[in-house]
């Protein structure tokens, strides 16, 4: 086994000791920043289910186009092949004048009134799903139908795509922003307890300077110990956020039944596991490193 390796696994053993003698103190830490790291966490686990969510409705952004009304149904098919070879289209669904007819006068009361009509008023129709469902998109998709030969009407719902828009651009923005906040808490918890082990060790720190230890040997438990001071913090949050998803799986199940939807919160996935983890290990040694570098070489 090599030297640089004997020096890391003595330094990780020792940083575990370190850790295991304070059993109390370190659990209050390492609850902490499981509490701090689970807001972020939990943020971006809800963020995921309602995209999820979104993905699954039928409330999809859609265009709606209207033929003239005097457009025959040689045009409406031209335009539907059109839309079927263009590349920005998802899906096509035609709706042809007669079945619309058909259906508004099996509506209650307006019978009467559309037999009274000399003409059918309805126009063919079709409602395009598209490839790219991004606001802009969306509104230059719309604006090159409208220049397209017996299209009378072009609609599109562009408030509602852009309100959906920006409540998924706020969400991923508060998430980002609490974790800053609270990992910024978490480098100060960090900070504090390293400063704490390095005044407890002062004279073991001193010994090892006259027998001409380095500073990277020195600074090398206590950097291990922020590391997994911050990883068992993040392993915290994890079981935490993931207690959450279990706890609000049934209520929030509910909720969405009533809206004829399906949902079934699920808690972080593998990839965001992982970033957690690693967000908080990292964060742990950043506060360490900065500790150390203010407090060890202090008389």
């Amino acid at each position: 086994m090599s030297i640089w390796l004997t020096q890391h696994l003595n330094a990780l053993r020792l940083a575990l000791r370190r850790l295991g003698a304070m059993p109390l103190n370190t659990l209050l830490s390492l609850l902490s920043i499981g509490v701090a790291l689970a807001l972020p966490a939990g943020g971006q686990m809800l963020l995921a289910n309602a995209l999820q969510l979104a993905g699954t409705t039928s409330t999809a952004p859609q265009i709606s186009l209207f033929m003239a009304n005097a457009a025959d149904r040689r045009a409406a098919n031209e335009i539907e092949n059109r839309l079927r070879r263009y590349g920005g289209v998802k899906q096509v669904q035609f709706m042809a004048r007669e079945d619309t007819l058909a259906r508004m006068k099996s509506g209650q009361g307006l019978r009467e009134v559309i037999d009274a009509l000399p003409t059918n008023p309805f126009p063919d129709a079709f409602v395009i799903t598209a490839a790219d469902d991004r606001p802009e998109a969306m509104e230059g998709l719309a604006a090159e139908f409208r220049r397209w030969p017996k299209v009378e009407h072009v609609q599109l719902d562009s408030a509602w795509v852009r309100r959906l828009d920006a409540l998924l651009k706020l969400g991923r923005t508060a998430v980002i922003l609490l974790g800053v906040l609270l990992g910024a808490g978490l480098i100060a918890i960090t900070f504090t307890t390293i400063r704490m082990q390095v005044l407890t060790s002062r004279a073991e720190i001193e010994v090892s300077q006259l027998l001409g230890a380095t500073d990277g040997f020195i600074r090398r438990p206590f950097l291990y110990f922020g590391a997994l001071l911050g990883l068992g913090g993040g392993v915290f949050a994890w079981v935490l956020v993931g207690a959450a998803a279990l706890w609000l799986r049934t209520p929030l199940g509910d909720l969405v039944r009533l809206y004829d939807l399906t949902l079934v919160i699920q808690p972080l996935g593998t990839l965001d596991s992982a970033l957690l983890l690693a967000f908080a290990a990292s964060l742990g040694w950043l506060g360490a490193l900065l500790s150390l570098r203010q407090h060890l070489r202090q008389p």
